[in-house]
């Protein structure tokens, strides 16, 4: 996926558990999730997903996970994901949608130094 990204200037951040999300969405409440399902960890995502649509309306949340877990698709669907993956393949669709979703996202207020920041080519 960040192959994939690359060449659209999307930025890919890998985050862990469900406080790091919080924070990140505050930061970038229109953000767009890829969440990874396993077999440990379906009724989490369930209520992160859920957690999502009432907090953050503006995110929105992908699901990828192993082709063994296909069944979950619709569960995670119903819960708010806008995208189910089995099949690294298949990320074309995926990355038009992550890309859409951000170009349509309103941009959060910056102070003047934070545009200058995050306008040079090397950040802060």
């Amino acid at each position: 996926m960040r192959v994939e990204l690359a060449a659209t200037g999307v930025r890919l951040w890998e985050i862990g558990p469900r406080p790091v999300l919080a924070e990140v969405l505050a930061e970038a409440p229109a953000g767009f999730l890829v969440l990874e399902l396993t077999g440990k960890n379906g009724s989490w995502l369930v209520d992160t997903l859920v957690e999502l649509q009432r907090h953050w309306r503006g995110a929105r949340a992908a699901v990828v996970a192993e082709r063994s877990l296909a069944e979950w698709e619709w569960l995670m669907r119903e819960a708010g994901a806008v995208h189910f993956l089995t099949s690294p393949r298949r990320l074309a669709p995926l990355i038009d949608l992550a890309c859409r979703h951000l170009a349509a996202a309103p941009v959060p207020r910056q102070t003047l130094s934070e545009r200058i920041w995050a306008s040079l080519p090397w950040g802060q």
